[in-house]
């Protein structure tokens, strides 16, 4: 792969997950199970990673115990991870699932300290606090609104649990870098594993297998596929190769920002002036996070 500027690494895979939050919307309105959806999403994904492979000539043969950590991960990261996301929004809101998922920034740097050996300096941690609170601003009546909600305390386990699982898939899929292979054909066989599980957990359920051929469900499927899965996941393990987990954690801190943005312009949300003050401390936050020493 080309070299590509670490902004490029940052910002990447941020704007184009920023722009899924609204476009996962497509999915849920289908009436397709959650299950179906993304298995759907990481199936394509996988098709095309493995395309990607070949065309760049890298074997897609991997050893014995590669596939074993290559299933954990599919398991973990691609159904674990996306499952418990579209569940907890059906018990708590959105937004205070973004805020906990800014929670990575902090168990992501905490594992590359311990899996990895990555020090994270005092003025990052502090920066990637700012950074948090900042999105806890924006979504402050969201989160104030929680407790009226018979079920929050299940929607805030699973939204934990999806950060848990996010966090264990990118210690997986880095120690899998760091063996030498590649990290298409990783992430090719990854989420081919977690397409297959999520398929097989839907037979095994009753659910069955459901697709929607209207155009609004298949153009949002193959958005979140090529774009929100190979281009993104691709390009946020580079940065995290290059600049360690928890620098690339801080994608998941600026992504409701810009989300909100989005939903400005195309669902009519109006911002407050402490969702205002939110972002203005968020982006601060992030730029001296991310500044030279």
């Amino acid at each position: 792969m080309p070299t590509i500027s670490t902004r490029w690494l940052f910002w990447g895979p941020t704007l184009i997950w920023a722009s899924t939050w609204h476009v996962i919307l497509y999915q849920l309105d289908s009436g397709v199970p959650v299950l179906n959806s993304v298995a759907w999403r990481f199936a394509i994904a996988a098709l095309l990673l493995l395309g990607l492979a070949l065309w760049r000539r890298e074997s897609m043969k991997m050893p014995a115990s590669a596939h074993l950590l290559m299933l954990a991960t599919g398991i973990v990261q691609y159904s674990g991870n996306y499952y418990s996301v579209y569940e907890a929004e059906r018990h708590i809101p959105s937004g205070l699932v973004a805020v906990l998922f800014c929670l990575m920034v902090f168990g992501n740097a905490l594992s590359g300290r311990v899996f990895f050996g990555q020090k994270v300096t005092r003025r990052f941690l502090l920066a990637a606090s700012g950074g948090v609170l900042g999105v806890v601003m924006i979504f402050w009546p969201e989160i104030a609104a929680t407790g009226a909600r018979p079920s929050a305390a299940l929607g805030l386990s699973l939204g934990l649990l999806a950060v848990l699982a996010a966090c264990i898939g990118n210690v997986l899929t880095l120690t899998l870098t760091r063996r030498g292979l590649a990290l298409v054909p990783i992430l090719a066989w990854s989420m081919g594993y977690g397409s297959a599980f999520l398929l097989l957990m839907s037979l095994l359920s009753g659910q069955g297998l459901h697709f929607d051929w209207r155009a609004p469900y298949v153009l949002s499927l193959l958005y979140l596929a090529v774009f929100g899965s190979v281009m993104a996941f691709v390009l946020y393990f580079k940065l995290a190769q290059l600049q360690g987990p928890a620098r690339a954690a801080l994608t998941g801190v600026v992504i409701p920002v810009i989300a909100l943005g989005i939903s400005a312009t195309l669902e009519g949300w109006v911002p407050s002036l402490l969702s205002v003050a939110g972002m203005g401390l968020c982006l601060g936050s992030i730029y001296w996070a991310t500044r030279p020493s």
